[in-house]
């Protein structure tokens, strides 16, 4: 009797395709990994000062968010289309599209987390000596983590489903395995490259909410005890 061969019957769960593909499948996805972490961390670095510029004022917040807003309603493909003839067909096209796609959520994040510091937490650290400077790296920001962390965990997650839309430059990590597998209908190709996609979005969700739990404890310290017999 022949062994079924899963690879030859194009099942959609195939170990043979995980096996034999190992390799390429670890590359697709540590290339995923580091897209997304830069675009995050450039995206990060870009949003605060930016948030900082909305803080002084409406005349400043207008055309900071409705441009961070703007630039997310336009599509991907159009997008890298637009940046191009600057950056080639180049993973810096993909990061810096993924950057511009990030602003939108990151600096409404890091303006709501130093718009909700209390003023007599600022007036205070004003009467201790604090300058601006040091009253932003010392209070405001260490006070604006809860919501800054909120926005990386979710365009950390966006960024994780945007990256696949680089492989039309050849540089979207898993998308690289998911667009040829789903023109070729190769079943086993697309379901594994998407599953180990969703797995990448959870585990750096978990990942960064464990991280915002440790660096603000204090977000969870004021909760009341359970009563016995509540």
């Amino acid at each position: 009797m022949a062994v079924r061969n899963c690879l030859v019957a194009n099942d959609w769960i195939c170990w043979d395709y995980v096996s034999s593909r190992a390799p390429e499948l670890t590359d697709a996805t540590l290339e995923h990994v580091w897209i997304t972490a830069v675009s995050v961390l450039i995206g990060v670095v870009v949003a605060v000062p930016l948030a900082l510029l909305a803080r002084r004022g409406r005349r400043w917040a207008a055309p900071v968010l409705g441009l961070t807003t703007l630039l997310y309603t336009v599509p991907s493909l159009a997008m890298f289309s637009l940046l191009l003839p600057l950056f080639g067909l180049s993973a810096a096209l993909v990061v810096t599209g993924l950057v511009l796609y990030s602003l939108t959520i990151l600096v409404r994040n890091v303006l709501a987390g130093l718009e909700a510091v209390p003023e007599e937490v600022r007036e205070a650290a004003r009467g201790m000596g604090y300058g601006p400077a040091r009253l932003l790296w010392q209070v405001e920001l260490p006070l604006a983590l809860p919501a800054l962390l909120a926005g990386v965990r979710i365009a950390t997650v966006s960024t994780v489903a945007l990256t696949t839309v680089g492989s039309i430059v050849g540089k979207g990590g898993l998308g690289n395995l998911i667009a040829p597998a789903v023109n070729s209908s190769f079943k086993a190709q697309v379901l594994t490259a998407s599953v180990l996609c969703v797995l990448l979005a959870l585990v750096a969700d978990l990942l960064l909410l464990g991280l915002q739990r440790l660096l603000t404890p204090w977000t969870r310290a004021g909760r009341p005890a359970r009563t016995k017999g509540a």
